[in-house]
């Protein structure tokens, strides 16, 4: 049995570079048992257990926006603000069929937008004069045409008395073509969109008759053609010749005015004899 080797000899070992060398442990019966302290028990505390969390619910399928069609108006739809406004249709070409469709179709201002039936003018398709009122009455939309009943019948005499007539010498017709209603059905006066709505229309039948001359009957129609404030007294306009496009205008008094007041028909003939004039080149 190999024997312990002492600290001393262990160092010279070292010293020469041989170690560690094994040692012999003691016998297990000579071994003092060595006790190890005992840890102190420590309570072990249980953490309660937590509550049951409620089931989250299940995660919604996505939504996947479809693409939506491109809107497309219904036909016919003339309601304001239902459809985009609708294109103007270019009436500098239209022979008269084509020009009274267009009028017919128009739902270009709130007069024709709430679905009145057009009032044509009527008269002579070649003619000398072109005789325009600003709108027409109830009557006037109830027989088709314009400046029918009393002043109708005062018109005639004072185309009469110029030596003309409808059915000869003169086109009749109106500004607004569509009469302006208010919300009982009784007439209005018209706005500026209804007027410059329908003022290319009155051009294009002047242009059709090859009228020399333009006549208008009340303000509405004379401010209306001259770009004035519609609500300006005819008094400013009415006693000089003016001028729409190449051929002369003069303005006068509605004859619905002239029945109203009696004492002004003289106004309405020296208005008479200026477009007489006019027509003819003569300076007035």
């Amino acid at each position: 049995m190999n024997r312990a080797v002492s600290d001393r000899e262990a160092v010279f070992l070292a010293e020469m570079g041989i170690g560690p060398l094994w040692t012999l442990r003691a016998a297990p019966a000579e071994q003092a048992p060595v006790e190890t302290p005992a840890e102190p028990e420590t309570a072990v505390v249980q953490a309660p257990a937590p509550a049951p969390q409620p089931l989250a619910p299940p995660p919604m399928p996505r939504q996947v926006a479809e693409p939506k069609p491109a809107w497309t108006p219904p036909a016919g739809d003339s309601a304001r603000g239902a459809t985009a406004e609708p294109e103007r249709p270019d009436v500098s070409t239209m022979d008269w069929p084509a020009l009274r469709q267009a009028i017919a179709a128009c739902r270009h201002c709130s007069a024709c937008s709430e679905g009145r039936k057009p009032v044509l003018g009527a008269g002579a398709r070649q003619a000398r004069w072109l005789v325009a009122a600003g709108t027409a009455s109830a009557p006037d939309e109830a027989a088709g045409q314009p400046l029918t009943g009393e002043p109708g019948l005062l018109l005639d005499n004072m185309l009469a008395a110029a030596g003309m007539s409808r059915e000869t010498d003169v086109y009749v017709t109106t500004l607004v073509k569509c009469r302006p209603a208010n919300a009982k059905g009784g007439d209005r006066a018209p706005t500026l969109e209804e007027t410059a709505a329908c003022r290319p229309f009155l051009e294009r039948e002047r242009e059709l008759t090859g009228a020399g001359l333009v006549l208008t009957l009340g303000q509405v129609a004379a401010n209306g053609l001259l770009g004035k404030p519609l609500a300006e007294p005819l008094a400013g306009t009415r006693g000089r010749v003016h001028r729409l496009g190449e051929v002369p205008l003069v303005a006068t008094l509605h004859p619905g005015e002239l029945l109203r007041r009696g004492g002004d028909k003289a106004l309405a003939w020296a208005d008479l004899c200026r477009a007489k004039a006019a027509a003819d080149g003569q300076p007035r």
